[in-house]
């Protein structure tokens, strides 16, 4: 493990944590006994919690099998468990009875098979008869059986120096990269090989054959897709004769400023593919690299029925006629509304069945009759679930302040598993049998994982308040209360700055950016969903694009003024400001307009000089699509001349107050190089700051030790300057 290093200005101290967060008792890597010090919430309670992380139900709908991950702050690491339940709750059981961490749970043939050290095992429900089906020399990085158990499909990486060339042989030490195209690394590593799926048959025995077919053999693009793709990208047909997977197939700067992927279908016999996205004898449209494709011929009306956009994680309908996935209609546009597709393989029509939901699909599944989908999707600052027919009619399930994060059939009748959290309770897992009317579906709550803490904790309560923003629209914003909340107290204040541009505020329940450890550390949290977020519309979702700086940021001012000037309990001189990634960015500008409001401030992984930032990200197409020109092309468009004149970097001459910069070195997509240039410019300012700096991070905080060194160092921070 790498050292923690915080660099912190020569003429300011680095204060140590002297406020509420205590140390907790050491926790083993597995279900821990833990008895809490407080009935506040700490960063050591956080991180003795289990993370469920999948979940699927048995063939009869009987039990459920899901994952669950157990960290250990002592040994800086984590293990990954397998675990089974009935699905009305009872009998939870932990399988794993190794060290080593076991994952990607899932049920064939009646047994359950899962990952363990690269290779792929199957053992009873109840954990034994454990028995070793792969041999790949630990290659396995996910699978898929089929239907019918006769075949597996096998993600494994493979060499790739297209864009990396490969070193001389004669120099094995050599540690240089010769590099000859963009995307030559991806979110936090460089790009050195590329994940492949291979199909393998299952023999007799059960085992699985060393002999595979690679499904992409010879192209030299990847399958899953970077940074965040899985199994989920790929599906097997009902008769197990077909698949479709998910692709982008482009490489260096071509990858790099498009979000074009396909769903294309392999034949399993014959080894044809097929692309259900473009029409036959599709050409490629040329685009202007360094320019916002929203205006370029490739997002013409014309030719969005070839599914320019994101199209990714098909799944069939379990009578085999047809086949749905996620589709973004516009090429270049990584926050584009998610919609549902549905390909005919009788006309080859496509139908488009969520378009009265003006916003995300997030996941879905199909029913066994093959007539409805059900999925989840943000609204009004929750998401829940939805379904809908062939004919586009969509009906709301649910209806909770929560967030169902994913959906799949119980296969029980009509039920739905799902995985849900909120900003009061980190994730189970539930049943839903949906109703006629929101109000009669039935919820039923399967596992309570982290139960034993909870019940030691007090949070604080949420709040909604819609707030008038200064172009007259309304904007939902949550209030989370400190956990000992007296209404005739003042208190600290935090402005909450989202990320993406374009993520949600929503019932999200988060390991780092947790609203109750702030409300446990005494701090009022305004969580704004100001314009740029989905939930309240495409227009609403669309209004950041190529305006950073304006609408949303008079947005936080209006939401932090609101709660000044009409919550008796919110303290106006004492109130931060905080957020990470675009958060950070927001943070950033803030930090040289907000006329005094603040008395301190802390950026994450935020962009704060967008010159810079152009040319620093990997994927090119979100400078493209949010600033619309490279700061190089002239005449700039209006928005693009806008953008890079009111970057953050421009204003530090106003900046006043002090800030906390945090950074990881392994964000490829804000390089480190944003968070060093915003401490260094504070500091030659004279402005009291520090700068955490994360060598082993990327875009999150991952270790253990590292994430609880963020939180001491998070409260030290707001304590110092909010809480004189």
């Amino acid at each position: 493990m790498k050292t923690y290093q915080i660099i912190v200005a020569a003429a300011i101290a680095l204060f140590p944590h002297t406020g509420n967060i205590k140390a907790q008792n050491t926790v083993n890597i597995g279900k821990s006994n833990i008895i809490l010090n407080s009935r506040m919430m700490t960063p050591e309670a956080m991180w003795a919690m289990g993370r469920i992380a999948s979940a699927e139900a048995s063939a009869d709908g009987k039990k459920i099998v899901y994952q669950v991950g157990y960290y250990s702050v002592k040994e800086n690491k984590n293990r990954q468990v397998i675990c089974t339940t009935d699905a009305d709750g009872k009998n939870n059981r932990q399988l794993t009875t190794g060290t080593q961490s076991e994952t990607d749970p899932t049920w064939t043939n009646g047994r359950i098979a899962y990952l363990s050290a690269g290779e792929i095992w199957t053992m009873e429900h109840d954990g034994t008869d454990r028995r070793r089906i792969s041999d790949t020399k630990g290659t396995v990085e996910a699978f898929k059986f089929s239907p019918d158990g006769k075949k597996v499909i096998i993600v494994k990486s493979l060499p790739f120096n297209d864009i990396i060339k490969k070193n001389p042989d004669d120099l094995p030490l050599a540690t240089g990269r010769r590099i000859t195209d963009l995307m030559y690394r991806h979110w936090d590593h460089y790009v050195e090989s590329i994940q492949h799926p291979f199909i393998a048959d299952v023999n007799t025995d059960g085992t699985i054959s060393s002999v595979m077919t690679d499904i992409l053999d010879g192209e030299p693009y990847e399958c899953p897709m970077e940074p965040f793709g899985g199994i989920e990208q790929l599906a097997w047909s009902p008769s197990s004769k077909t698949i479709a997977y998910t692709c982008r197939k482009k490489t260096g700067r071509d990858y790099a400023i498009s979000t074009d992927s396909d769903i294309y279908l392999y034949n399993v016999d014959t080894k044809e593919t097929q692309n259900l996205c473009k029409e036959k004898g599709y050409t490629p449209i040329p685009v202007s690299p360094t320019h916002t494709m929203k205006d370029q011929k490739v997002n013409s009306d014309e030719n969005l029925k070839n599914n320019p956009g994101y199209d990714t994680n098909p799944q069939f309908s379990p009578d085999g006629k047809h086949v749905a996935w996620l589709s973004m209609a516009r090429d270049g546009y990584e926050a584009d509304r998610n919609r549902l597709c549905i390909y005919t393989f009788e006309s080859g029509a496509k139908d488009y069945v969520t378009e009265s939901f003006d916003s995300n699909v997030d996941a879905f599944c199909w029913s066994a009759d093959s007539k409805t989908l059900s999925f989840v999707g943000v609204w009004h600052g929750c998401i829940n679930v939805y379904q809908t027919n062939m004919k586009g009619e969509v009906k709301q399930l649910t209806n909770d302040w929560a967030d169902y994060i994913s959906i799949a059939p119980a296969n029980d009748g009509n039920k739905l598993l799902a995985m849900r959290q909120s900003l009061s309770a980190p994730t189970d897992i539930y049943i839903i049998t949906p109703g006629k009317e929101v109000k009669k579906t039935k919820i039923e709550q399967v596992t309570k994982e982290n139960k034993h803490i909870l019940d030691q904790l007090t949070f604080g309560k949420v709040q909604q308040r819609w707030v008038k923003t200064t172009d007259g629209k309304d904007m939902l914003c949550w209030i989370i209360l400190p956990a000992d909340f007296n209404p005739d107290k003042k208190y600290p204040t935090l402005l909450f700055c989202e990320g993406g541009p374009q993520s949600p505020v929503s019932q999200f329940w988060s390991y780092r950016w947790n609203f109750q450890i702030m409300a446990a550390n005494g701090y009022v949290v305004i969580a704004p969903n100001r314009h740029g977020l989905p939930g309240f519309g495409t227009e609403w979702n669309e209004q950041v694009s190529g305006d950073w700086t304006g609408q949303c940021m008079d947005d936080y001012i209006s939401a932090i003024d609101d709660a000044a000037n009409n919550l008796p309990f919110v303290d106006r001189e004492r109130l931060g400001a905080v957020g990470a990634s675009f958060g950070g960015f927001s943070v950033y500008y803030l930090a040289g307009h907000h006329d005094k409001r603040f008395k301190c401030f802390i950026a994450h992984d935020g962009a704060f000089n967008l010159e810079s930032m152009y040319t620093d990200t990997e994927e090119a197409w979100f400078s493209n699509w949010e600033y619309e020109d490279a700061y190089w092309n002239k005449p700039l468009t209006a928005n693009a001349k806008k953008t890079y004149d009111n970057s953050p970097h421009k204003f530090v001459d106003r900046w006043d107050t002090p800030i906390l910069c945090i950074h990881g070195e392994k964000d490829y997509r804000i390089n480190a190089n944003q968070g060093f240039g915003a401490f260094n410019a504070a500091r030659m300012r004279g402005i009291p700051a520090e700068l955490l700096i994360f060598p082993d991070e990327n875009h999150w905080v991952l270790k253990p030790q590292n994430g609880i060194l963020w939180q001491r160092t998070f409260f030290g921070w707001l304590d110092r300057w909010l809480k004189k």
